[in-house]
């Protein structure tokens, strides 16, 4: 198994931040990993849906770097999702951050919400990422755990239908700084931050 060159060394220096990951944050990417740890002692598929109000930033991410995490740790039969309490698209200045850090991501349907289809290994298939409800059929329905990356849907969405776990792991959102000269920044910011954390909580699993 190996990474695309350019993904390799981002994924390589996040290895190496594991220590800048505060301490109050590690027991909810703690429950990330016993939920991944415990459908694999039960020889059963790992469900992950990463949800957001939009599905346009965190969610994508989130669900982008969890199944890259899964790869990278040798950690089989995991499948990724995200969603939102509504749909927008994923939006364009998370794609480009997401290209920065070394993903390959083309478009493979344009429009309103375009369908992107991003590359992270040669021998993985491509991740099929566009914006939609966490319920949309696309995604796995049953026996999931709900990871709530922003405060709004964790706050408005009480209940996921058909989810087991609900995790709260929050992200702040980089919009707030959209049109500003910190824009490319906080976007890159955050990025970084969500592949750290997730892939530290893969790295648990590998190790335990």
């Amino acid at each position: 198994m190996k990474l695309t060159d350019a993904l390799s060394a981002t994924v390589q220096q996040l290895t190496q931040e594991f220590d800048q990951i505060p301490a109050e944050r590690r027991p909810v990417i703690g429950e990330l990993t016993q939920f991944v740890r415990e459908k694999l002692d039960a020889t059963r598929p790992v469900y992950l849906n990463f949800i957001c109000t939009h599905n346009s930033r965190r969610s994508h991410l989130s669900q982008i770097w969890a199944q890259v995490a899964a790869y990278y740790y040798g950690i089989p039969d995991v499948h990724c999702y995200s969603g939102g309490t509504e749909a927008t698209a994923f939006n364009p200045r998370a794609v480009k951050a997401m290209r920065e850090a070394g993903f390959s991501i083309e478009v493979g349907k344009d429009g309103d919400n375009p369908v992107y289809h991003v590359k992270f290994a040669d021998d993985a298939p491509a991740i099929t990422a566009f914006s939609k409800k966490y319920d949309d059929p696309f995604n796995h329905n049953q026996d999931f755990a709900a990871v709530m990356t922003c405060s709004d849907a964790d706050d408005n969405c009480p209940v996921v239908l058909g989810a087991t776990k609900r995790i709260a792991l929050r992200y702040d959102d980089p919009k707030e700084f959209d049109g500003t000269e910190r824009e490319a920044a906080k976007y890159a910011e955050r990025v970084r931050q969500i592949g750290r954390e997730i892939l530290f909580a893969f790295s648990q699993v590998k190790n335990s």
